[in-house]
């Protein structure tokens, strides 16, 4: 019984986040050789997905819907708004030459990169559509199923960071991100909330 809740909970997680890893892998792309962004990262991660695992077991348990399907698809303009923010930031600095990497600035000169509201918004809006497959989900399940579909979940957001920063750290695709950073950035937030706005029916769309 245990075996098959964690198999259900593990097919559950990569079906609903497979996703994030193209998210973190920008995100990730944007941190290297900032101090402490990578912390900041993984940090804005989890507080975001802890943020709709809380959303969802506690609508679970409560059995009535406390952010509607037709509220969450609005969640897609905090990624658009963000995209549009780091492609102005982008073509300013690289404008003005003050540095050509910096898209994201968080703390000062020396430690710059996504901080961690930023991952964290991005994070909670691009998995509001998680929250319509984990609620009914943990719903029909045992608090011990829900604790065991939680853990799961929390492990899972560890090997998605660790498997998206070797991505970034991959010397074909960190040239990329490195040359292109001021662009892909902008370009994935946006499609990010473009496709959640879409898909949640947004403005009857």
């Amino acid at each position: 019984m245990l075996l098959g809740t964690v198999a259900e909970a593990i097919g559950t997680f990569v079906v609903t986040n497979v996703d994030d890893l193209v998210m973190l892998a920008v995100f990730f792309g944007q941190a290297a050789g900032r101090r402490g962004a990578t912390v900041r990262i993984v940090t804005g991660q989890y507080l975001g997905f802890v943020a709709l695992l809380a959303v969802s077991v506690v609508t679970a348990l409560v059995g009535e819907t406390l952010l509607p399907h037709t509220v969450l698809a609005y969640f897609g303009f905090v990624p658009v708004v963000m995209g549009l923010y780091a492609g102005f930031r982008g073509w300013r600095e690289r404008r003005t030459a003050a540095d050509n990497n910096a898209v994201w600035a968080a703390g000062n000169e020396e430690d710059r990169g996504p901080g961690v509201a930023d991952v964290a918004m991005v994070t909670f809006a691009n998995g509001g559509d998680n929250i319509g497959v984990y609620v009914p989900i943990f719903a029909v399940e045992p608090v011990t199923g829900i604790s065991v579909f939680v853990v799961v979940f929390l492990v899972g957001i560890a090997v998605c960071c660790v498997v998206a920063r070797y991505l970034a750290s991959h010397p074909l695709i960190a040239g990329s991100l490195a040359r292109w950073n001021h662009v892909v950035l902008p370009v994935v937030l946006i499609g990010i909330g473009v496709w959640i706005l879409i898909e949640g029916g947004a403005f009857g769309l």
